[in-house]
């Protein structure tokens, strides 16, 4: 009797470890062939409970959230969109369920029992559970959870969040939808500008292919530079500064430092000098006078020995050590 009765318990146990299994498989299934009709599948109470229900041979990825306007939940509301994404990308990529894994979304209206069982006081709330039978099962039953304090996560972010959680399982991409809109838009603008590029070339292209300008820009690039324009920015030097005696220092000692006007000071003068250059150079062998031309260059060259004798008494305060000069600033 005892015999019969033990054999009658193994049975039993048995037939529900094999009940059990079918039970799980059959759930998959039934929620598998929900997501591919509309995925995320949603949930409630008692689906909640049966999907994510021990044992299962498959993945839940369960979205607790709150969309309806009454919570002014905005982060749920912005990761909507990326959450249905990837849900649709992923039950699209796997037809014959060879991932074992479900998208599944629970919004507080119709699910207030699980937000009161875990405890949940915010939303959204992203879950994995993961498999507690089966070739993949781990042995951590609790689920894992998704961290949204960087703000609301992009499809590709978690996809390779759930990913990374299913190792040798297949992971569909995901593919978002074409935005006609925007290469309409690109498009559009393309031909917009072609069109005025080609309308409005006889006038821009004189002076796109004007020497003298690309010279005038080259010239004020240099200027710019080699006065310390770069220098500036990077140290965010002082304008001007006390000199101790209750004036102002244009010009800072030593070569670390400078000031905001002491850099204007130096192109000012680079600048004159470059022009009287320029003139000596090009505008004055063109006067056709030759008394004109004579008063031209003692001119020209008389401003250039004036700036560049005031350029070396600046470089001087630079430098107090420098042994050259030029009258009249000595």
């Amino acid at each position: 009797m005892r015999l019969f009765s033990s054999l009658f318990s193994l049975l039993l146990l048995t037939a529900g470890a094999a009940a059990s299994k079918k039970s799980a498989t059959d759930r998959f299934d039934e929620y598998h062939v929900k997501a591919q009709s509309a995925s995320p599948v949603k949930l409630k109470d008692a689906s909640y409970k049966s999907l994510t229900g021990a044992p299962r041979d498959y993945s839940v990825a369960v979205l607790l959230t709150a969309l309806d306007s009454r919570f002014k939940c905005q982060l749920c509301t912005e990761f909507q969109p990326e959450w249905d994404l990837i849900s649709k990308s992923w039950a699209k990529g796997d037809k014959s369920g060879d991932s074992r894994m479900i998208f599944s979304t629970l919004d507080f209206s119709d699910g207030r029992d699980v937000f009161l069982s875990l405890g949940l006081q915010t939303a959204p709330v992203l879950l994995l559970f993961q498999p507690t039978a089966g070739p993949n099962a781990v042995a951590v039953q609790e689920p894992l959870r998704f961290d949204f304090t960087s703000g609301p996560p992009t499809a590709e972010q978690i996809h390779a969040w759930v990913s990374r959680h299913l190792p040798g399982r297949p992971h569909p991409p995901v593919k978002r939808p074409i935005n006609w809109m925007r290469w309409l838009s690109t498009v559009t603008i393309v031909l917009g500008l072609g069109t005025v590029l080609v309308t409005a070339s006889p006038y821009i292209l004189p002076i796109v292919q004007n020497r003298n300008i690309w010279a005038s820009i080259s010239l004020i690039s240099i200027l710019l530079f080699t006065s310390g324009h770069m220098f500036n920015h990077i140290r965010k030097v002082p304008y001007v500064a006390g000199d101790g005696r209750g004036g102002v220092s244009y010009v800072a000692p030593g070569f670390q430092s400078q000031f905001g006007l002491e850099t204007q000071i130096v192109a000012a003068l680079y600048g004159i000098l470059s022009f009287c250059a320029i003139s000596l150079a090009v505008k004055v062998p063109r006067i056709a006078d030759s008394k004109t031309q004579q008063v031209a260059v003692i001119a020209w060259g008389g401003v250039l020995f004036l700036v560049y004798s005031f350029l070396l008494s600046v470089f001087r305060i630079k430098n107090g050590g420098y042994p050259f000069s030029l009258p009249p600033f000595m």
